[in-house]
């Protein structure tokens, strides 16, 4: 039999890097080899292409560029945007969050609530289709006592089912109580704009690994004003915001990436919502018994496609999908291969049977309608497969 031709249906793990920036960051690995932190001739090269990827980025996003920290992934512009606060506070703080978010922050909530007596944490509800709204919002704000530093962190499009919340509503409801407002950006940058003073925020997390930029690079801007103790100390490095050296080709790398990514953003939203509407309304249509999770066509990632399967093991379908050629997620590409059902599906008021079913399909600019034609063959293939042995386990 010919192996089956192979299909990546999980972008919103991560995405190839463009070929396109992969030339930009070739000469900072040999050539340009420089450390930013030397005064000589070698480092104020090196220097440079950081300070010129940090124009680059802030002119994206709209902001100056001394509010823009280079780390090195999402997850540490998190941790660094809720710890940073936290620690630079001086009194007691009030974090408010839902249990919906990236582990980056609803664990690092956790953390901080079990260890920190200066921590309380407010969990946020949210929607049967993920959404925070203003109102859950602004009833936890509320609950602020005087002496405490209320911060809200939310992201802009949850990474397991796809919904983009109201963050320029929320960040404003948050503004009106004296909170400091930080959202994780992480899987909308590169697919909705960041203007971050449109969008009202304090702090923004992005990585680069999400839109055709390299691994191992990320992010955080905070606007000028808000008190940020480094959570990793060492060196000056960013304004003594975040010590380390310079990871120069990536850093370049991300700017690149970027700045491809709002260059041609309408031309791949476009070419990304027509694969994703194929993908869910030819799942539904496949699968009689597939529900979307999530918020609908209009409040979703343009690339992002997710469902709940009824008596279905998400481990044992990727398995099945991965076989037939399909590369695909039962949700947060952290939590493949966990058997607990997803708390983001438990958050939204899924029982644990259902949220155990659970499967999501990102795709990208190269994604095709043939390979959404090879899914909506192999899906059901899949699906019926499982559920024969399942069926015969129970017989026998």
């Amino acid at each position: 039999m010919n192996a089956p031709r192979f299909v990546y249906l999980d972008h919103s793990a991560t995405t190839p890097t463009d070929p396109r920036v992969v030339e930009a960051m070739l000469p900072y690995f040999s050539e340009v080899y420089g450390n930013p932190s030397s005064s000589h001739g070698f480092g104020r090269k090196a220097s440079s292409a950081v300070e010129a990827a940090r124009g680059t980025v802030a002119k994206i996003l709209n902001c100056s560029r001394k509010e823009v920290i280079f780390t090195s992934c999402g997850t540490e512009s998190d941790n660094l945007a809720l710890r940073g606060v936290i620690t630079a506070a001086g009194r007691p703080v009030h974090l408010l969050t839902a249990h919906s978010e990236h582990h980056a922050i609803s664990h690092t909530a956790a953390q901080l609530e079990h260890v920190g007596i200066r921590v309380r944490v407010s969990w946020l509800p949210v929607t049967a289709e993920g959404m925070v709204t203003v109102e859950a919002l602004e009833r936890a704000l509320s609950t602020t006592q005087t002496e405490e530093l209320a911060l809200v962190s939310v992201m802009v499009a949850n990474n397991e089912v796809g919904t983009i919340q109201p963050i320029q509503a929320l960040a404003e409801a948050a503004h009106r109580q004296g909170a400091i407002f930080h959202t994780d950006a992480v899987q909308a940058a590169g697919q909705l704009p960041l203007d971050v003073k449109s969008l009202g925020v304090d702090m923004l997390s992005i990585s680069a690994h999400k839109f055709y930029g390299p691994k191992g690079v990320g992010l955080l801007y905070v606007r000028e004003g808000i008190l940020l103790e480094p959570s990793q100390t060492g060196g000056s490095q960013e304004s003594a915001r975040r010590a380390g050296t310079h990871n120069v080709p990536l850093i370049v790398g991300m700017a690149k990436a970027l700045e491809l990514a709002y260059q041609e953003l309408e031309t791949r939203v476009s070419h990304y919502r027509r694969m994703r509407d194929r993908i869910i309304d030819g799942v539904l249509s496949v699968v009689p018994d597939a529900r979307l999770s999530g918020a609908g066509k209009d409040q979703r990632l343009p690339c992002h496609a997710s469902f709940v399967i009824r008596n279905i093991d998400a481990n044992m379908l990727l398995m099945h999908l991965d076989m037939a050629g399909i590369a695909a997620s039962s949700g947060s590409a952290c939590n493949t291969g966990n058997p607990k059902p997803s708390e983001v599906l438990l958050a939204m008021g899924y029982p644990p049977e259902l949220a155990l079913g659970s499967l999501r399909l990102s795709v990208g600019k190269g994604t095709t309608d043939e390979d959404v034609d090879q899914l909506l063959k192999a899906l059901p293939e899949a699906i019926e497969r499982i559920r024969a042995v399942h069926e015969a386990q129970s017989m026998g």
